[in-house]
């Protein structure tokens, strides 16, 4: 199949840009990657988030075709990454958590390059290489030599040469790192823009905050296994509801504020008499009109009220806790097996 033929047949946002099965890699005794399954949707920003040495780097690396796995499969746009590695590589860009250009020559002059190898014409790739520069915050810099470049400038360059022929699907691995708040921003942005000009964005990322504010769906990596999958309201309603909290006015009303939050939410409420604030769990958010409505006849005034989701912080903590918890009971109980053995 063709380039171009490869490329018109990932037009279609009801197609899956990756698809993944059973994917393993073993470096010597260490298992970096056991098992991962991924199904990403065309047209979608698909989040992977996980500690260091979770395996999110060499899970990439085999959908990139960088790394056979030894185990599983692997489909890009319906195009298997062992058998059809070039017309993969025809569909795919890869950003690198460190800067890929060389140091002896200046901005522009790596970006020319860049694009040149990429089939675009001199003027076009001139043309393109300011493009990027400005976006990325560049232009100023752009005849000063490499090694004159910060981490975030040589990081900035990095992911605008990834970017110089827009493919249908793009890996970003950790790309904000070492990027100051604003140029991480912009790098949102950018992301953002990829996607609504038509391609799909894989990003590993260790910044919850990003996954967040990105992410179409997430799955979390962990000892090399996907341990959660979903939506981002998904994964924050897997650990626990949202919790409501209130602050009365009067800490005279702090009582029977309370005794009203337990009656109609049916739960159990902490309060916290220094701040003055009532906080209860709450599983249906309709309860709480009904809730207001009682305070108001009962004529306590609120001096603030919010409801708040579980972070992504905590989904994080709690699921990685959860997979630490069982490996320290495994190591024991294999422990207790040896034990048993030797007598």
């Amino acid at each position: 199949m063709s380039k171009r033929n490869a490329s018109e047949s990932t037009l279609a946002h009801d197609t899956w840009a990756v698809e993944a099965r059973g994917l393993v890699k073993q470096f010597g005794d260490n298992r970096a990657v056991d098992g991962v399954d991924l199904t990403v949707r065309a047209g979608t920003i698909y989040g992977v988030l996980g500690p260091n040495g979770a395996g999110k780097t060499t899970t990439i690396r085999m959908l990139a075709t960088l790394l056979r796995p030894d185990a599983g499969w692997a489909r890009i746009f319906g195009y298997d990454v062992v058998k059809e590695p070039q017309i993969v590589r025809q569909l795919i860009g890869v950003t690198g958590q460190y800067a890929s250009v060389d140091e002896s020559l200046s901005a522009t002059e790596n970006l020319i390059i860049f694009s040149r190898l990429l089939g675009l014409g001199r003027a076009e790739a001139k043309r393109k290489a300011a493009e990027l520069l400005e976006e990325f915050g560049l232009t100023e810099a752009a005849k000063r030599p490499l090694k004159n470049f910060s981490g975030g400038m040589r990081r900035r360059l990095d992911l605008a040469a990834s970017l110089i022929a827009q493919p249908p699907l793009i890996f970003l691995d950790e790309p904000t790192t070492g990027l100051d708040p604003r140029t991480r921003a912009q790098m949102w942005d950018t992301i953002r823009r990829l996607v609504k000009t038509g391609s799909t964005v894989l990003l590993t990322t260790q910044y919850l905050d990003e996954a967040d504010q990105l992410a179409d769906r997430i799955a979390v990596i962990d000892r090399g296994r996907v341990v959660a999958e979903g939506t981002v309201d998904e994964l924050k309603l897997s650990v626990g509801t949202s919790s409501l909290q209130l602050r009365v006015q009067s800490p005279t009303d702090m009582d029977r504020a309370r005794q009203m939050v337990d009656q109609v939410l049916g739960v159990k409420s902490v309060v916290s008499p220094e701040a003055g604030k009532i906080t209860a769990s709450m599983a249906n958010a309709d309860q709480v009109t009904d809730l207001l409505i009682r305070l108001r006849e009962a004529r306590i005034h609120l001096a603030e009220m919010s409801v708040q989701k579980p972070s992504l912080d905590e989904v994080f903590l709690t699921i990685t806790v959860h997979g630490v918890k069982e490996r320290e009971s495994a190591a024991v109980e294999d422990e207790h097996e040896l034990e048993v053995t030797r007598v």
